[in-house]
């Protein structure tokens, strides 16, 4: 609209301003020509009350005589030259005055049938001058009139000013009015926008997505509205089926596991009784010892089951969140006591660093990724495992890193999954755990790794100020 506004301006201006000098062009023109008309007609009207026969001297004398006279009824100042273009008379000043100009007097004498307009710049004033014939009963040419014209473009240089003037201010009144209006539209219609792309942003799948309720501003506002309310419904149904599906796959794969981890106990025992019931004599000298040792197997394997039911039990169970705060360096360090070998190394450059979080799950946490550091290490030659504490900015990083076997890139994807393994047995619930308890307290956990080379995890949470 605006860019409009100013193009029809910018239009209006450059048709108008060459209209105006055309105007003042033909006014100029016409103004003269009736100057020279009535001087034409008043010299004709005194031929005419002349007497008849008159010599060509008595003409002149009569034309010099009468000219001041007529100069001073039509108010016009004109002068009179000789078919040889020397000065008869004029009402002009006589210093201004010259006979005409030879090429000029041979333009006009060409031209007898009409008149001859010189234009000339003086000044920086334009002056015409109009050459015509005077004739005779007979229309014989007597001598050449010429009448001296200023072009005075003062009033038409203030009507086109003038003109100018009014139209900025129309213009530049609509252009304003353009501008506010367009501000105004511009705000009604992004308000709409600004809202969708904010709903957009927040727009996720882990949670219930808001529809937007807004009234319908235009068409096109109102079909973009629909359009994400439509695709909220659609998300937040394929977000409830594929989370009732993973939840479905997720717990058939945990039984899955929890059958078979119960099922490996469950033979030896079974196998046990079998034997014990086949040697059972209530006569043999040592059915004592054989009994304790049945018992012992039973035992060893029942704990075995134990500790299965206890896995899955504490991965199910997410830890309340008792944050305290606590000195996360000291923390660590006393939590590593507990491990006597030589090659765990520990390093920090600083004492203390609060963090809010429970004490005994960042102790679960440590303790856990220290025995899986110390069973990848298990057949290595020269291993080391490094604890290392920095801080960055507002959060403290625990880097726990090992040059064990490492992990490839096909199990790295499955890490934290609950029933991730690289071990023969155990449920492998314990990297999915420790990203469960470090996810609670606003944490972070990442990991990088490479085949015989180690691996590294990282661990980082807020500092308390």
């Amino acid at each position: 609209m605006t860019i409009l506004i100013i193009t029809a301006f910018l239009l209006i201006s450059i048709i108008t301003i060459p209209q105006f000098k055309l105007q003042s062009e033909n006014y100029h023109e016409l103004r003269l020509e009736r100057k020279e008309a009535q001087i034409q007609r008043s010299i004709a009207y005194l031929f005419k009350e002349s007497k008849k026969n008159v010599s060509r001297t008595e003409l002149d004398s009569i034309l010099v005589e009468k000219m001041y006279q007529i100069s001073d009824v039509q108010s016009v100042n004109f002068s009179v030259y000789s078919l040889k273009g020397n000065l008869i008379n004029s009402t002009l000043p006589k210093k201004d005055l010259n006979n005409i100009d030879l090429n000029l007097l041979t333009r006009i004498l060409k031209n007898t049938d009409s008149k001859t307009i010189e234009i000339t710049q003086k000044e920086n004033i334009q002056y015409r001058s109009s050459f015509s014939f005077i004739l005779d009963d007979q229309f014989n040419p007597l001598w050449i009139l010429n009448l001296p014209y200023y072009d005075d473009d003062n009033l038409n240089t203030y009507e086109l000013d003038s003109f100018i003037i009014i139209l900025l201010e129309v213009y530049l009144f609509l252009l304003i009015l353009s501008i506010v209006i367009s501000y105004f539209v511009s705000v009604y219609i992004t308000r709409a926008i600004s809202e969708i792309a904010f709903k957009m942003k927040q727009t996720r799948l882990d949670k219930t997505n808001t529809k937007i309720e807004i009234k319908a501003r235009s068409k096109e506002v109102y079909s973009l509205v629909s359009s994400y309310n439509r695709m909220v419904e659609m998300l937040d149904e394929s977000v409830e089926k594929l989370s009732k599906s993973n939840k479905e796959e997720a717990w058939q794969e945990m039984a899955k596991q929890v059958a078979h981890e119960i099922k490996n106990p469950l033979t030896p025992m079974r196998l046990s009784v079998q034997i014990f019931q086949r040697t059972f004599d209530v006569n043999d000298e040592n059915i004592h010892i054989k009994l304790d040792q049945f018992t012992q197997t039973l035992v060893q394997q029942i704990d075995t089951m134990s500790s299965i039911a206890s896995a899955f039990s504490n991965f199910a169970k997410m830890p309340a969140q008792i944050g305290e705060k606590i000195n996360i360096i000291q923390t660590i360090k006393l939590a590593l006591e507990i491990f006597k070998e030589k090659h765990i190394k520990f390093n920090s450059d600083y004492d203390d660093a609060q963090v809010s979080i429970d004490r005994t799950q960042i102790v679960r946490i440590i303790t856990n990724l220290i025995k899986n550091a110390i069973e990848a290490c298990d057949t290595i030659e020269n291993p080391l495992i490094q604890v290392i504490i920095k801080k960055i900015k507002d959060r403290v990083l625990i880097e726990i890193k090992d040059n064990g076997i490492g992990i490839s890139k096909e199990l790295s994807e499955k890490i934290f999954e609950p029933n991730f393994t690289t071990k023969s047995s155990g449920m492998g619930l314990g990297l999915g755990m420790v990203q469960n308890l470090v996810n609670s307290y606003g944490g972070k956990i990442t990991f990088k790794s490479k085949v015989n080379s180690g691996t590294s995890f990282t661990i980082s949470f807020p500092i308390l100020k």
